[in-house]
């Protein structure tokens, strides 16, 4: 089952739509099961002061009793966030010392360790 997406701003780009295939490929191979995600798509708070329309929008990943937010002006750029996440973790091999850790970890923490690492 696909990754669950929701919008009160206008719903998701057509880029968007079409690369949702390969970010799901990505959280597989990284032990997540993208039907536990839902993404919500909604204007970013200061985009109700912008009197030409929102700029930014908030980008809401809920994972079970969890969620983070990312702020981002496109679908483009919060994918391209999201797909560079799971690539982050393909850079960073587990030490040994790490290893039994890491398979004990949460679905959520391993992913929010990705997002929390740099570009």
């Amino acid at each position: 089952m696909p990754i669950t997406l929701q919008s009160t701003a206008g719903g998701f780009s057509a880029d968007f739509i079409a690369r949702l295939p390969r970010l799901e490929t990505a959280m597989r191979a990284h032990g997540l099961d993208p039907s536990a995600f839902v993404i919500a798509k909604d204007h970013a708070a200061s985009a109700t002061v912008r009197p030409l329309g929102p700029f930014f929008y908030d980008y809401t990943v809920f994972i079970d009793d969890t969620h983070f937010t990312v702020t981002e002006p496109n679908d483009a750029r919060f994918m391209d966030y999201l797909l560079a996440r799971c690539a982050a973790a393909d850079s960073d091999p587990l030490t040994p010392d790490h290893e039994a850790q890491h398979k004990a970890d949460s679905l959520l923490s391993r992913l929010l360790r990705w997002m929390e690492r740099p570009i």
